[in-house]
């Protein structure tokens, strides 16, 4: 395997980086990048558990008014 072959590199708007040619500057950046994006998907995916609690109460909620259980304060 050759040296450039060994190379990480990263692609950014289409264009190949070689990690080792930028500066200390442009690597702090996509770590930066690189820990935001996993807390989005942290983020993203409490967000599906939520929606997906939300969705469950709802369908308890309209089964229990379905069931004709009685309403305070409404007489049959």
């Amino acid at each position: 395997m050759t040296k450039e072959a060994k190379k990480s590199s990263i692609t950014i708007d289409g264009k190949q980086f070689a990690l080792d040619d930028l500066s200390a500057a442009a690597r702090s950046q996509i770590v930066n990048l690189r820990v935001t994006d996993q807390e989005i998907a942290r983020l993203q995916t409490q967000l599906a558990i939520a929606q997906t609690a939300r969705a469950a109460y709802a369908q308890a909620l309209a089964a229990e008014l379905q069931s004709g259980a009685p309403q305070k304060g409404k007489q049959k």
